[in-house]
């Protein structure tokens, strides 16, 4: 038996496991799961797999073998949300051939996998480091309702300024001003310390917790650079935490960008990093922000492919909504160092030649992080592949605010796109980056296109609740 699949036999029997779940990711980056009861766990099951339906998991699958789901011993942990003992994990979505399976090109985790052997076939790297940061809100209570005799959507957090003249403790947080407020002003302190405990417990390193600036119940947690791969799954593994943990204090979480008017949206802004046997890639102290050439390169790729990149790593009509000017949100196609208002921001107190790196601030976590991480290194890989250099082409860097240029200066910078449609556009015109090597398959980014295509399609039928207010009378 091997040394793993035994250790997982042992843990259940000395956890008293009664469940082993198998936690699978939908083309929306939604975990689905499959439980057999312990008793019917074993070598044969980790080996051979769960057999299910990746069409129904939103895959268009081409191949006609039937699809089986492997397990990863590596990533199995005991389940803290269920009351009956259960072992969970992750793993992969495979094809079943013969002699061998092979893995489903389509599957999310593959694709990951594929990027980072692409990397290592191209010499460029043998590791990425990613630092994704989470920002979500934290509500007391939430509604909505869409049909034809109400088009609607409430949220409530106690301690929001519209509760002021609620009656209450008191314990109000002014609009805008709740980044790192202290209790008694921090009513949910205590549900996110347990979040950044449960991730410590299942392996994933914290650096910090603190709210955000919406008065309205934003908060994040970061945690510590993690290999993209395995950072991918403790995304997933982050979120399932958030949202459970959440629902046990009485509390809703979402990382929808924009969930309240007028608030600071919620993005996750991903920093990343290169390492070859062992050294930093991006560090040079003679270069612009010590970094090297091969850094502004991988600058250059996603700043050449950004605006189809947004399709992927901001990939909801309301990511758009986060993505305008005045809340600390890139608008901009551009780099500098400790600007917020440039899509790449690259931060100063990362002094450590082992540290220097650079974050992309588009991205949100309504993403699959799959496909969002594996698309971010693709477009690196093509920018330092080509020597896309960002300050030849005219990115930067803007070492200035960029929302206090004139509006004439203004007018020569570029932009993201204003809408996910826009944003398919661009991925519909751009994406030859992503199948290089093999590692996009064509076939699913098509799926994926179409796919958010009848998304948007659907959702601009709605009426709006505001249209009412600007057409009603008319």
């Amino acid at each position: 038996m091997d040394k793993k699949i035994k250790q997982i036999m042992e843990l259940i029997r000395e956890q008293d496991i009664k469940m082993v779940d198998f936690k699978m990711v939908d083309i929306n980056g939604q975990y689905r799961h499959v439980t057999i009861p312990a008793k019917n766990f074993s070598e044969e099951v980790m080996k051979n797999g769960i057999g299910f339906d990746a069409s129904n998991y939103g895959y268009a699958v081409v191949e006609k073998s039937d699809m089986v789901f492997i397990p990863d011993p590596d990533t199995a942990m005991v389940d803290p949300f269920s009351d009956i003992p259960t072992l969970t994990m992750t793993g992969n979505a495979m094809i079943i051939d013969y002699p061998e399976n092979r893995p489903l090109p389509q599957y999310p985790r593959n694709i990951v996998l594929a990027a980072e052997q692409y990397m290592k076939d191209l010499g460029v790297a043998d590791t990425m480091l990613i630092l994704p940061e989470f920002e979500f809100y934290l509500f007391d209570n939430v509604t909505w309702n869409i049909g034809p005799d109400a088009i609607v959507a409430t949220t409530d957090a106690v301690q929001a300024h519209y509760n002021s003249g609620v009656e209450g403790t008191g314990n109000i947080v002014p609009k805008q001003k709740n980044y790192h407020i202290a209790k008694p002003f921090d009513v949910s302190y205590e549900a996110r310390s347990e979040m950044c405990m449960l991730m410590e417990e299942a392996g994933i390193k914290i650096n910090y917790h603190h709210p955000e600036v919406g008065a309205s119940g934003q908060f994040e947690i970061e945690p510590m650079l993690g290999k993209m791969s395995e950072m991918a799954d403790a995304t997933m593994l982050i979120k399932y935490i958030i949202h459970n943990t959440a629902r046990k204090y009485g509390k809703s979480a979402t990382f929808m960008p924009k969930p309240v008017m007028g608030e600071a949206g919620s993005g996750m802004h991903v920093h990343m990093l290169l390492m070859k046997d062992g050294e930093p890639v991006f560090s040079d102290d003679n270069g612009y922000a010590h970094l090297s050439r091969e850094a502004h390169y991988f600058m250059g790729g996603l700043l050449k492919h950004i605006s189809s990149l947004c399709a992927i790593t901001n990939p909801s009509t309301n990511s758009f909504k986060r993505l305008v000017p005045g809340f600390e949100a890139p608008v901009t196609v551009g780099y500098a160092t400790s600007n917020r208002s440039a899509v790449i921001r690259i931060p100063a107190y990362a002094k450590e030649p082992s540290l220097r790196r650079f974050e992309l601030r588009n991205p949100d976590a309504t993403c699959n992080p799959y496909l969002c991480y594996a698309a971010i290194l693709m477009a690196g890989l093509d920018g330092i592949k080509n020597k896309i250099d960002p300050h030849e082409n005219g990115w930067g860097p803007y070492d200035v605010n960029l929302f206090h240029l004139s509006d004439e200066e203004k007018a020569k910078l570029s932009h993201l796109p204003t809408s996910l449609d826009q944003a398919l556009d661009a991925l519909e015109s751009d994406y030859e980056y992503l199948t290089a090597g093999g590692v996009f398959p064509e076939s699913l980014i098509k799926n994926f296109i179409a796919t958010k295509r009848e998304e948007c399609r659907a959702l601009n039928a709605i009426p709006h609740p505001a249209e009412f207010d600007k057409y009603y009378n008319l």
